[in-house]
C-alpha cells in the first residue's frame, strides 16, 4: 500500500476555514484517483471531494459544493482540500484516500487503496 500522511485538521468555530493536505509517494500519487471522506462514530463514510491527479479532474460531493474545493501540487504528490464557510455537521474525521475507492464512480482506476491515518476537523456553534 501507498503510504499517505494528513495534515491540518483541528477545532474552528461555524463560520471558518481550514486546509487539509495530504502529500502520497510519487507511486501512490501519479495518474491515480486520490480523495477525501469523512466519517463520524455510527455513520457512513462518506465521499467528500475526487481528484484524479493525470488529468486534475475534480467532483465534489453536492453536500459540501460551494463551501469546500479539491486541489492538487503535482511538484509536491499533495492533494488539498479547502475547506471554508464551515458547519457544526462538518465535524468528522476525514481520510484522504488514494486509488479505485477514491475515484468516488467518477472514473475507472485499477489498483488497490491506500488509506491514511485520518485527521480530526471539529466545528463549534
Amino acid at each position: 500500500q501507498g503510504q499517505l500522511q494528513e495534515s491540518g485538521g483541528g477545532s474552528v468555530q461555524a463560520g471558518g476555514s481550514l486546509r487539509l493536505s495530504c502529500v502520497a509517494s510519487d507511486y501512490t500519487y501519479r495518474d491515480n484517483c486520490m480523495g477525501w471522506f469523512r466519517q463520524t462514530p455510527g455513520k457512513e463514510r462518506e465521499g467528500v471531494a475526487h481528484i484524479y491527479t493525470g488529468g486534475g479532474s475534480t467532483h465534489v460531493a453536492d453536500s459540501v459544493k460551494g463551501r469546500f474545493d479539491i486541489s492538487r501540487d503535482n511538484a509536491k504528490n499533495t492533494i488539498y482540500l479547502q475547506m471554508d464557510a464551515l458547519k457544526p455537521e462538518d465535524t468528522a474525521m476525514y481520510y484522504c484516500a488514494a486509488g479505485p475507492t477514491a475515484c468516488g464512480g467518477h472514473w475507472i482506476m485499477p489498483g488497490t487503496d491506500s488509506w491514511g491515518q485520518g485527521t480530526q476537523v471539529v466545528v463549534s456553534s
